[in-house]
């Protein structure tokens, strides 16, 4: 299984891209670390190159973006899909995440 991005969050990374003047090539790094009230949250970032470690991540590419994820973040997150949305809530990037047994109300968490 991969990560996909949804044709909504693939034009706001370009966006972004373009207004903080990241190359078009920056990898978008996505990755699962401890914390938020439901145990685990989400984590993106640009990057310009794969880690020293580059043999233990996994490299996706989905409408134009590419993404990197290190191993342990990629077991929480495979068949996740990266959304972006804007509501009466706020706009921002979402994760639909089948693996998660839990989320917070926020979203910003989750739990396995």
């Amino acid at each position: 299984m991969s990560i996909s991005v949804s044709e909504r969050a693939a034009d706001r990374i370009n966006e972004i891209r373009k207004e903080q003047d990241i190359r078009e090539d920056a990898l978008l790094r996505v990755g699962v670390v401890s914390g938020g009230c439901s145990g685990l949250t989400y984590e993106l970032d640009f990057d310009t190159k794969l880690s020293e470690d580059d043999d233990k991540e996994k490299l996706f590419e989905d409408k134009g973006i590419r993404l990197v994820v290190d191993m342990r973040s990629f077991l929480y997150l495979s068949g996740t899909t990266l959304d972006f949305t804007e509501g009466l809530n706020g706009e921002g990037f979402h994760f639909h995440n089948p693996n998660a047994s839990r989320t917070c109300s926020c979203g910003e968490s989750f739990s396995i």
